[in-house]
């Protein structure tokens, strides 16, 4: 929990510093490259956490992976080292992303289908979702056959499930209940 409080701090810190700055976009692609690069790269989440290597080498290790990045994102890293919190920095990254949406008002709607959205139907789901929460969003869409069809649609803590998987449970529930 300390950890995750820790990255909140530096986050807030972060999205300040790059507020004062005019560069809360430009740290904000930052930080999605850090999670991405983190989710894709299970050595570099290994590097950061051994004891074994040492400070100077995960410095030169994440200026070099991550060398066109901004100033300040530059200096998130060096701080996170001279803390010894170092391994904090993928959370630290999508706390500032959190953040970053929270200030611009975007949310992060969440598509889950059987078969792949295409372009149209993602303008619509984006459209239909502006439309219920007045906000800005930013669609992730994930491909989960388990649902047989339809989709499901999660915004925040709001949940809309019509798939097909969904409405064979309910129609096996009432039967069972019967």
């Amino acid at each position: 929990m300390a950890g995750a409080r820790a990255a909140i701090r530096y986050a807030k810190a972060v999205l300040s510093l790059a507020s004062d700055k005019n560069t809360t976009e430009v740290v904000n692609n930052d930080m999605k490259l850090i999670t991405k690069t983190f989710a894709e790269s299970t050595d570099l989440k290994s590097m950061l956490q051994s004891p074994v290597v040492s400070s100077s080498i995960k410095k030169n290790v994440l200026l070099e992976v991550f060398n066109d990045s901004n100033e300040i994102t530059k200096n998130l890293i060096d701080t996170l080292i001279t803390n010894k919190r170092l391994p904090l920095l993928n959370e630290v990254a999508l706390k500032y992303n959190l953040l970053f949406d929270e200030l611009t008002g975007t949310q992060i709607a969440q598509v889950t289908t059987a078969v792949p959205l295409t372009d149209e139907l993602r303008v619509k789901v984006l459209a239909k979702v502006k439309e219920l929460t007045g906000k800005d969003v930013e669609l992730k869409s994930i491909v989960d056959e388990s649902i047989l069809g339809g989709f499901i649609l999660r915004v925040g803590d709001i949940q809309y499930n019509a798939s097909i998987a969904n409405k064979l449970d309910k129609l096996k529930r009432e039967f069972t209940l019967n």
